[in-house]
């Protein structure tokens, strides 16, 4: 397969979905979940199966209690459910309970989270920096072992990922936790890991076939590879796509970021890091010969 000469195509493609992803950003935005805005998640196990209406109804009827903008989501089992709203207390809460147990019977309390604001605002905190930190640890890890275009070159791919799987989530208005940012780290990981695995070769064949052009040698070590990437791409889906499936509505929206960033991750490393390497390499290559001319 010629990658190389899909290259255009390919940036194409690459720098449309990193656009529609940072006008989805900048327009709708992210559904921020409890754990970055503050609020109360409750999750209970009631004797009769219940709908989001039902649920609704009877937070509704608890006096002197506004969770009109509570957020309903009914797990597997339509006995269980959870609820995601403003900040309340104690006393609110055990009012809730009450109203559930007589309306559903045999109440059984399986989780209650209250997150402050100002903790929301330092989770936020410490999620950017986690992604900083990551971004200059790579950076630092792949120019000592490369160079630093190389880096540079991986860290682009990285972001694409990242930008798009931020994308999918505005659109199909999944909520952003705390397990999204542990989602998100991971797939720069993953990328990262098979980026490398591609520039090592790339750097191999450069050694060895030194009469070889640039884009003749990236094409080479793409080949190469590509039946390593896509196997190991195959196999992790999988597994991926069954947590997703059957791991609870819990987890989905962690499952859902890996799956995405599995999909997004080879495509990067194949048609984005290597390419962006290439370019950068010719044109280097090009303006030191124009100025040895001059």
């Amino acid at each position: 397969m010629n990658f190389v000469d899909l290259r255009k195509k390919t940036f194409i493609l690459s720098g449309a979905l990193v656009v529609i992803s940072i006008i989805l950003l900048l327009g709708p935005g992210l559904n921020l979940g409890i754990d970055f805005t503050g609020g109360t998640i409750i999750e209970r196990r009631v004797d009769a199966e219940v709908t989001a209406n039902l649920v609704q109804e009877t937070m509704a009827g608890v006096p002197d209690l506004d969770v009109g903008g509570a957020a309903i989501q009914i797990l597997d089992d339509p006995r269980e459910f959870i609820v995601r709203t403003r900040t309340l207390e104690s006393e609110q809460i055990g009012a809730l309970d009450s109203a559930f147990d007589e309306a559903f019977g045999s109440l059984d309390e399986r989780r209650t989270e209250v997150v402050g604001p100002v903790i929301g605002q330092e989770l936020i905190q410490q999620a950017i920096l986690a992604l900083i930190i990551a971004a200059v640890g790579i950076l630092i890890y792949v120019s000592l072992r490369f160079e630093y275009r190389y880096a540079v070159s991986a860290i682009i791919a990285a972001l694409h990922d990242v930008l798009i799987v931020l994308g999918l989530f505005v659109i199909t208005g999944r909520e952003i936790n705390s397990p999204f940012v542990a989602a998100m780290l991971t797939v720069i990981g993953y990328c990262i890991n098979d980026t490398i695995v591609i520039f090592d070769r790339v750097r191999e064949n450069m050694i060895y076939r030194k009469r070889e052009t640039h884009d003749v040698v990236v094409n080479r070590s793409l080949n190469q590879v590509i039946a390593r990437t896509v196997n190991t791409s195959l196999t992790t889906f999988t597994v991926v796509l069954l947590l997703f499936i059957f791991g609870g509505a819990t987890i989905q929206d962690f499952a859902l970021a890996l799956m995405a960033g599995i999909i997004v991750g080879p495509y990067s490393s194949l048609f984005v890091a290597s390419p962006v390497w290439l370019e950068w390499t010719l044109f280097s290559r090009k303006r030191r010969t124009s100025q040895a001319r001059a």
